[in-house]
C-alpha cells in the first residue's frame, strides 16, 4: 500500500495560508476549509477533473451531488436562478448555515460532475467570514462536501479532516471548532413549491415565516443534494436513539443529564445550538474500541433538534 505524505495544517486566518489555498485550488488540488457548519473538502467546482478528486478521495458515490460556495448572494444568483422565494431567504440567511437548490442559468460554468448531471445547482454563502475570503481570492465557486470519508462522522475540526483524510488534500486550513457544528439547511426552490431536502441550523419554522409552507422530502426521494442517502455520518460503532439506560457494551451519549453514568452529555442544561455544536465530535470520543453501540439519550425535535435528530436517525440506518 502506498503511504501519502502527511498534509500541511496552516491556521484559516494567517492571510498568506488563504493565499495559498486560493493558489492551490485554482490550480486543480484540494484544499480542507473551516466554515461555520463543519470542515468542507474544496475543489474548483468549474473543474470536472478537481471535482472528480473530491470523489476519489471521499470515496463518495457519483450520484451525489455537491454544494458549490460561493462570496455573496450576487455571486450565487449568477449560477443559479433567483426566485422571490431565492431572495427573500438570501436577505435573511445568507452569509450563513442555508443552501439553496435553484435551477441552473443557461452557461452555468459548474461542471456537470458538481451537480450529479442534474440540471440544479447546490448554492451556498458561508458564514463564516475567512471562507468567503478564501472563496473571493480563489474567483470561482468552489465545491466543498465535508471533509470525511463518505458516509463517516462529518469533521468539525482540522484534527478530525486529518484523521479522516491526510494525505488526501494539498493542505488543511485550520479555523478551530466549527460554532454551529451540523451541515446546512437545504431547501430546494426549483420546482413548484419549496421543499425542505436537509434540516439544519436555519429551521422550518424559519424558513415557513418567509415563504410559506414547506414540503418535506421523504426516504426514497431521488438524490438531488447532499445528505439525502439514508445511512450518512456514521460512527464505526452502531447507534441506538431514543436510550433511558446504558446496555452492556455501550457508551451513553446523554442530553439533559437524564443519567448518572453517561461518557458525554451534548448540553446538561439542554441547549440544542450546544448540543449540535457537540455532536459529531461527541460521536467521534464515543466510537472507540470496546464500544460495540453508542446509545443516544432522547433530543427533543422542536427547532434545531429536527436537525439533530436527522443526522442521529442517519447515523443509526442500516449500513450499506
Amino acid at each position: 500500500m502506498t503511504t501519502l505524505p502527511p498534509t500541511p495544517t496552516r491556521p484559516v486566518d494567517d492571510p498568506d495560508a488563504r493565499a495559498e489555498a486560493a493558489r492551490l485550488l485554482r490550480g486543480g488540488a484540494l484544499v480542507a476549509f473551516p466554515t461555520e457548519t463543519v470542515y468542507g473538502l474544496g475543489a474548483d467546482a468549474t473543474n470536472e477533473d478537481a471535482v472528480a478528486r473530491i470523489f476519489a478521495a471521499k470515496d463518495r458515490p457519483r450520484f451525489n451531488p455537491l454544494i458549490s460556495h460561493v462570496p455573496t448572494s450576487d455571486a450565487a444568483f449568477a449560477l443559479g436562478q433567483a426566485t422571490a422565494g431565492a431572495e427573500r431567504l438570501a436577505a435573511a440567511h445568507w452569509p450563513g448555515p442555508l443552501t439553496m437548490v435553484l435551477q441552473r442559468h443557461p452557461g452555468c460554468p459548474i461542471a456537470w460532475l458538481t451537480s450529479a448531471g442534474l440540471e440544479t445547482v447546490a448554492l451556498r454563502v458561508p458564514g463564516s467570514a475567512a471562507a468567503r475570503s478564501l472563496l473571493a481570492e480563489a474567483d470561482r465557486p468552489i465545491a466543498a462536501p465535508s471533509a470525511n470519508r463518505s458516509g463517516r462522522v462529518s469533521p468539525t475540526t482540522a484534527a478530525h479532516v486529518a484523521e479522516e483524510l491526510d494525505g488526501r488534500a494539498a493542505l488543511i486550513l485550520d479555523g478551530g471548532p466549527c460554532p454551529v457544528g451540523l451541515e446546512s439547511t437545504v431547501i430546494d426552490l426549483s420546482g413548484d413549491r419549496p421543499r425542505l431536502l436537509r434540516p439544519g441550523a436555519v429551521t422550518r419554522e424559519q424558513i415557513e415565516a418567509l415563504l410559506g409552507p414547506v414540503e418535506l422530502a421523504v426516504e426514497g426521494d431521488a438524490i438531488t443534494a447532499p445528505g439525502m442517502l439514508a445511512s450518512h455520518y456514521a460512527p464505526n460503532a452502531s447507534v441506538r436513539l431514543d436510550a433511558t439506560e446504558r446496555r452492556p457494551g455501550e457508551a451513553f451519549l446523554d442530553f439533559g443529564a437524564t443519567v448518572s453514568d453517561a461518557d458525554a452529555d451534548l448540553s446538561p442544561s439542554r441547549d440544542l445550538l450546544a448540543a449540535a455544536a457537540k455532536l459529531f465530535a461527541a460521536l467521534r470520543v464515543l466510537d472507540r474500541p470496546g464500544v460495540a453501540t453508542i446509545a443516544v439519550a432522547p433530543i427533543p425535535t422542536e427547532g434545531l433538534g429536527a436537525a439533530i435528530n436527522d443526522r442521529l436517525r442517519r447515523a443509526a440506518a442500516p449500513r450499506s
